[in-house]
């Protein structure tokens, strides 16, 4: 997603323009994150559920 900021080419603005618009659209709703759970400090939980394969979305560890 960096790329442009990374190898700074000529056009990186529109990085920016493409990060504003993303916010506006998950702010107005039209898009959603994945993300389904969190798991505060709890790995062994969130490495079970990865392990049943019914794991659908982002999984996100907290509190480390």
């Amino acid at each position: 997603m960096f790329t442009r900021s990374l190898y700074e080419t000529p056009d990186m603005a529109a990085q920016g323009e493409h990060l504003n618009e993303l916010a506006r659209l998950v702010d107005a709703g039209t898009i959603r994150t994945t993300l389904a759970e969190t798991f505060a400090a709890n790995l062994k939980r969130a490495h079970a559920l990865i392990e049943t394969g019914k794991a659908k979305s982002k999984i996100v560890l907290e509190g480390f």
